[in-house]
């Protein structure tokens, strides 16, 4: 499967802590991130992942057009709803397009657990 990792900045280190703990599970996929979620991760884990810009600075987009384009199954997007974003339109639009397209999407650490769990037991399966 290939996986989006998205982190707003105060979400970062639970990115890292879930990326940390769901590692065994996320090694069998294809990791695509924004730039710094990515850099970050990759540190912690030893995790091959593909890198995108940072989001402010055009990530967000980048994966908005992998998932409209079918080339993503899953997103795992940490938000932080509490602090404004500079690009929240394209944080805006990429949701939208997850919901079109019917791209698995977890926005919070519960929801992405759950996901990752449920990929775990191959209860996921590829986009078509």
């Amino acid at each position: 499967m290939r996986i989006a990792l998205i982190a707003h900045d105060k979400k970062k280190d639970a990115m890292i802590k879930l990326a940390i703990k769901f590692k065994d599970v996320l090694a069998k996929h294809e990791i695509y991130a924004t730039g710094t979620t990515g850099t970050l991760v990759m540190g912690e884990t030893g995790l091959k992942i593909i890198r995108m810009k940072s989001g402010p600075l055009g990530g967000d987009q980048q994966i908005g057009s992998m998932i409209a384009e079918n080339d993503l199954d899953l997103v795992i997007f940490l938000r932080d709803p509490l602090t404004s974003q500079p690009h929240e339109p394209d944080v805006s639009a990429l949701l939208r397009l997850c919901d079109v397209t019917k791209t698995p999407l977890a926005t919070n650490i519960t929801s992405a657990e759950i996901m990752l769990k449920a990929l775990e037991r191959n209860e996921i399966s590829k986009r078509k």
